[in-house]
């Protein structure tokens, strides 16, 4: 999910927009070696006069051939473009699963609830949850419009009745309001739900 979050990034730092596709590469550093229908034999006939004369690369993926023209120097180019692209999807990926949005993936809708189900976690569990959502309160909440907190626990718990616009005084309140939360064993079947569907009851929350 997160990597198709990412699909805007890709398309601005990624292979197709620097050409780097294998197919694109093989247009800028050679030909097609073409075939065409002849009549007189009724069947496609390829060219021979490149045969030995450039080397040749098949793509796998449909068996067509390149006949390669270019130079050391474009390649070698080619190759330190290429390990410029690898180093950025590196560090997308090192950014994709790092911090709380190696739990959470990346938060791309600009109004949220996140609803708490904790279950019957353990004490130890439970602040392992609040340091988690703390997280991803600070570091990704912050950046979107709005958000509100729900509890699925016996009695549904809300931080505010509705969405909240964003700002660090609010992030604040809401980290604040977690860890007041008392840990609760007792758990009802229905409370997910019924704080999922509560969620859903505000017309302004996307996700």
């Amino acid at each position: 999910q997160s990597l198709v979050s990412s699909s805007k990034w890709l398309q601005h730092y990624g292979l197709k927009r620097n050409k780097l596709s294998l197919s694109q590469i093989l247009s800028q550093i050679g030909f097609q070696h073409r075939k065409d229908y002849v009549t007189t034999l009724g069947k496609p006939v390829a060219s021979r006069y490149a045969d030995g004369l450039f080397p040749q690369y098949k793509r796998a993926q449909d068996g067509s051939v390149y006949n390669l023209t270019a130079k050391k120097e474009l390649i070698l180019h080619f190759v330190d473009c290429l390990i410029g692209a690898i180093e950025l999807y590196k560090q997308r990926m090192e950014w994709l699963t790092s911090e709380s949005r190696q739990i959470f993936g990346v938060i791309q809708e600009q109004c949220i609830v996140i609803v708490l189900d904790f279950g019957t976690a353990a004490p130890a569990e439970f602040d392992l949850c609040r340091d988690a959502l703390s997280m991803v309160l600070v570091e990704q909440v912050i950046q979107i419009s709005s958000f509100n907190l729900i509890w699925a626990a016996q009695d549904l718990m809300k931080w505010q009745q509705n969405c909240t616009p964003v700002s660090e005084r609010a992030v604040k309140s809401a980290v604040t309001w977690l860890w007041k939360l008392e840990h609760m064993t007792a758990v009802s079947h229905t409370s997910p739900a019924e704080a999922l569907l509560e969620a859903m009851g505000d017309e302004a929350v996307s996700s």
